[in-house]
């Protein structure tokens, strides 16, 4: 299956893109200029390929799109809050991070999802609710959480948003409606584009962080990774606490961990700083391979039930 192929390239991709970026920064940093209308390309992409159908599916597992969304907006900024002042990560790295907690979940969680055997309607349902939701939530969770550190202009993230995400996916899905009968060929060709649009929206990013790579360190690394993890961990354990079944619970865990990284990062330098981005340029490939390792794991257990 092409979703599963995607998969399993993307976090090489990604990897071996980074090394490029770091190692030839001058093919990428020009291209800063670039990073929000790919980020508006792969919105579009995501929007293709759902449909009016693809929202109404919340009405049919309202609690699990619910416990998702409560998740994804209350606690993933709350970890990633706790983690940063924990772990007493630079002002800008802490402002990268909360910016990654505030964001909707990212759109390779679709595909994880579909790699780890999880219900990959729910996963498109969740992602586009997140997503909905996140134009309204993410500038006013940042500017909650980051009110004694900067002042956040809600109302220009509040544009930005509705310009990157709300508009693309909303063209999206007439561009669905109209092209119903390629249905086929855009669940093909979408994840393809999106996936080339991540990869080359991280390069761009990773090559702009490439002279204070060595400032990265440990602790924003190793904060990434418990953000990551805790909300992985927290959405499957809770959705099983609140009796879903493991097929879901899986597919919760995804959408709650993965977020859209790739938008917390043009966030962070668009209104914060470069050094903003770090945190959101680590994420963006880590949580690719730690979905991958999860969809691993999941899968022949899924499988067995």
């Amino acid at each position: 299956m092409l979703a599963v192929r995607i998969v399993q390239f993307f976090p090489a991709a990604a990897l071996l893109i980074s090394m490029l970026a770091l190692w030839q920064p001058w093919i990428f940093n020009a291209q800063k200029f670039l990073i929000v209308p790919l980020l508006g390309f792969i919105m579009l992409g995501m929007g293709s390929v759902l449909s009016l159908q693809d929202f109404a599916n919340a009405v049919k597992k309202p609690r699990a799109v619910l416990l998702g969304l409560l998740l994804q907006f209350l606690l993933m900024p709350f970890l990633a809050f706790v983690i940063g002042k924990v772990l007493h990560l630079p002002p800008e790295q802490f402002i990268g991070l909360v910016m990654v907690g505030a964001v909707a979940g990212g759109t390779a969680s679709n595909v994880i999802t579909c790699l780890a055997g999880g219900d990959v309607a729910l996963s498109i349902t969740m992602t586009a609710c997140s997503t909905a939701a996140g134009v309204f939530l993410t500038p006013l969770i940042a500017s909650f959480y980051l009110k004694q550190s900067v002042t956040v202009p809600v109302w220009a993230m509040f544009q930005s948003i509705l310009c990157v995400v709300a508009l693309p996916v909303s063209l999206g899905l007439v561009i669905n409606r109209l092209l119903r009968k390629y249905n086929d060929l855009l669940n093909k060709i979408c994840p393809v584009v999106s996936a080339v649009g991540i990869i080359w929206v991280i390069a761009i990013i990773v090559s702009l962080n490439s002279g204070t790579v060595s400032q990265w360190g440990a602790a924003v690394f190793a904060a990434v990774v418990l953000h990551n993890g805790s909300g992985m961990a927290a959405g499957y354990f809770l959705a099983r606490l609140f009796r879903c079944d493991k097929r879901t619970a899986v597919t919760i865990a995804i959408e709650v961990g993965m977020q859209n990284s790739g938008l917390a990062a043009a966030l962070s330098q668009q209104f914060f700083s470069t050094a903003a981005t770090l945190p959101g340029t680590i994420f963006s490939i880590w949580h690719n391979l730690s979905g991958a390792l999860f969809a691993g794991i999941a899968k022949p257990r899924l499988e067995k039930d």
